[in-house]
C-alpha cells in the first residue's frame, strides 16, 4: 500500500511540474492573491477527479471512441493558443493594469470559469492525467486506492505550494515591467504548447 501511494505521488509530481496553463494561471492569481484558496482547492480536486477516472478505468473512452482524443486535442490546442495571444497583448500594453498592487480584483465566478475551461478542455490533462496515470496504476492492481490517494496528494500539494508560495516573488513583481515580462514568458509557453499539440495532430 505505501509503496502504491509513494508511486503515485511521485508520478502526480513529475507529469504536474512541466509549466503549462493551468500552473501559469495559478501561478499568476497568486502573485495577485486572488482567490487563491478557491482556485488551488479547485485545481486539486480536478486531478483527484481526473487521476481517478484514469486508474479505476475511464481511459477506455478514448480506446472505445477513437474519435473523441483528436476533437479533445484541436479544441484544447485552440483554446491555448488565444490565452497565448492575450498574454502578448497585456505584455506589449504594459501599465498600471499588470501591477497586482493597483489592478482591481476580477469576479471568482470567472476566475473559476477560466480555470474549469484551461483544465478540462486541455487535451495534456487526458493524455496525461488520465490515460497515463490509469497505465502505471494498471501495476497496482490491488492496490489502485492507495496509488490514486499518492497520486491526488502530489497534486494538491505542488498547487498549494504554487498558489501560496508565489507571494514570496511579491517585492519583485511588484514592478509592472515584471509583470510584462511575466506576461511575455506566459505566452511563449502558451504558444509552444498549441504548436506541439497541432504538430502531434499531423
Amino acid at each position: 500500500m505505501i509503496w502504491a501511494f509513494l508511486n503515485g505521488f511521485g508520478l502526480s509530481l513529475s507529469l504536474i511540474l512541466a509549466v503549462g496553463a493551468q500552473n501559469a494561471f495559478v501561478l499568476k492569481q497568486g502573485l495577485r492573491r486572488e482567490f487563491v484558496g478557491p482556485l488551488v482547492a479547485f485545481c486539486a480536486a480536478s486531478d483527484a477527479v481526473l487521476m481517478g477516472l484514469g486508474v479505476f478505468g475511464f481511459g477506455a473512452l478514448t480506446r472505445a471512441v477513437p474519435a473523441v482524443a483528436p476533437l479533445m486535442l484541436w479544441v484544447g490546442a485552440v483554446f491555448v493558443f488565444a490565452y497565448g495571444l492575450l498574454s502578448f497583448r497585456r505584455a506589449f500594453a504594459g501599465g498600471e493594469a499588470l501591477d497586482p498592487a493597483t489592478s482591481g480584483k476580477g469576479s471568482l465566478r470567472a476566475a473559476l470559469a477560466f480555470c474549469f475551461a484551461i483544465t478540462w478542455l486541455n487535451p495534456h490533462v487526458y493524455l496525461d492525467t488520465v490515460l497515463l496515470v490509469g497505465s502505471v496504476a494498471a501495476q497496482f492492481d490491488g492496490a489502485r486506492v492507495a496509488f490514486w490517494a499518492g497520486a491526488s496528494a502530489g497534486s494538491a500539494l505542488f498547487f498549494v505550494a504554487l498558489g501560496y508560495g508565489a507571494r514570496l516573488l511579491a517585492p519583485v513583481m511588484a514592478k509592472p515591467r515584471a509583470w510584462q515580462i511575466l506576461e511575455f514568458l506566459i505566452g511563449v509557453v502558451m504558444v509552444v504548447i498549441a504548436a506541439g499539440l497541432v504538430l502531434s495532430a499531423l
